[in-house]
C-alpha cells in the first residue's frame, strides 16, 4: 500500500509539472501564439453562438487543456452564451475541445519540424465515410485535404470538424546521422 500511494503522490506531482509546462507553452513560447492564430481563424467555424461566444469557449478549451478538464464541464458556459439546448452545447463542447487538442499536435508538431501526418480513425462503427476513407492517408499540416461529407466537401484536419475523433499522428523525421 506504501509503494501504491508513492506511485500516486509520484503521478499526481508529474501530471502538475506538466500541465504547468503546457500552460507556460501556451502563454509564453511560439506555439502558443501559433495556436492562437490557428484558434481564432476556427472561431466563426461555430455557427450557433455569437463570435464573442466562441472566442470564450477557445478560451476556456485552452484552459480545460492545461488542466485536463472534460467537454462536459463546458456545457453550461455555451448555454449561458444564448439560446443553445443542451444536446447542442454538448456537441460544441465535444467539437471545441478536440479541435483544441487537434490543433495543440499541428503546432507541436510543426514546432519539431514536421511537414506531414498520418490521419487516424477510432476504428469503430461511427467513423464517418469520409474520415474512414482517410484512415492512414499521408497529409500534409499545411495542406488539409478535402473530406467528403454528408453535406459536401470539407477541407479539414482529423478532430478539426463537428464529433470528430479522429486524431493526426505527426510524422517527424529523425536527423539518424548524430544518434549513437
Amino acid at each position: 500500500m506504501e509503494v501504491d500511494q508513492r506511485d500516486r503522490e509520484k503521478w499526481r506531482a508529474l501530471g502538475t509539472e506538466i500541465s504547468l509546462q503546457l500552460h507556460r507553452d501556451i502563454a509564453e513560447a511560439p506555439v502558443g501564439e501559433r495556436m492562437r492564430e490557428l484558434l481564432a481563424e476556427q472561431v466563426g467555424l461555430i455557427k450557433s453562438i455569437p463570435i464573442e461566444a466562441g472566442e470564450r469557449v477557445h478560451k476556456l478549451t485552452l484552459q480545460g487543456l492545461e488542466d485536463s478538464t472534460r467537454a462536459k464541464a463546458f456545457v453550461e458556459e455555451i448555454q449561458r452564451s444564448g439560446e443553445v439546448a443542451e444536446s447542442r452545447a454538448m456537441l460544441i463542447a465535444r467539437t471545441e475541445v478536440a479541435r483544441t487538442a487537434s490543433v495543440l499536435t499541428q503546432v507541436r508538431a510543426e514546432a519539431a519540424g514536421s511537414t506531414s501526418y498520418v490521419w487516424e480513425t477510432s476504428r469503430d462503427g461511427t467513423v464517418r465515410p469520409g474520415h474512414r476513407a482517410m484512415q492512414g492517408v499521408v497529409c500534409r499540416w499545411d495542406d488539409p485535404p478535402a473530406v467528403e461529407e454528408s453535406d459536401g466537401t470539407h477541407h479539414e484536419h482529423p478532430g478539426t470538424i463537428w464529433n470528430c475523433r479522429c486524431w493526426a499522428r505527426p510524422i517527424v523525421e529523425l536527423d539518424t546521422n548524430h544518434v549513437r
